[in-house]
């Protein structure tokens, strides 16, 4: 009977470790840092898509020409993207072919999948948003 009481305690103990989630590192959002799209660069300009997201939420999106405000609510895995308008203008200092009529539209079908996002992971190095489609960022190393 003892040995019985014993693989008892031991369950225990091990259910109320897992279920308290004690000895498992939360994965957090990366904060404060600019994530920036895995993707193929739109030629001929070099800007590539960046999304920073401060601690109490407040955010930028650089777009493939423009820059947007946005506000956002991570929890857990789950994340809210509330983006600004994208405005009207043109940036003012831009390279040669930044807001070429098909980053324009970029522009508007990223920001829109974006502002879709439901979720949030790590995937090693890599923060994957889930929504109507997978988006891939990883951490600037600027």
């Amino acid at each position: 009977m003892t040995g019985y009481v014993s693989v008892r305690g031991t369950i225990a103990a091990v259910l109320i470790f897992v279920t308290s989630g004690a000895g498992f590192a939360a994965e957090t959002f990366p904060f404060d840092r600019e994530l920036i799209l895995d993707a193929a660069p739109m030629r001929p300009g070099k800007r590539m898509p960046i999304l920073a997201v401060e601690s109490n939420g407040n955010a930028r999106i650089d777009l493939w020409c423009r820059t947007v405000p946005a506000h956002v609510e991570i929890s857990d895995a789950a994340i809210k993207i509330e983006a600004g308008p994208l405005p009207e203008d043109m940036p003012a200092m831009q390279s040669a072919g930044q807001c070429a009529p098909e980053r324009v539209q970029a522009d508007e079908e990223f920001l829109a999948t974006l502002t879709q996002t439901t979720g949030w992971r790590r995937a090693g190095d890599d923060i994957i948003l889930e929504g109507t489609k997978l988006l891939k960022f990883r951490a600037s190393d600027h």
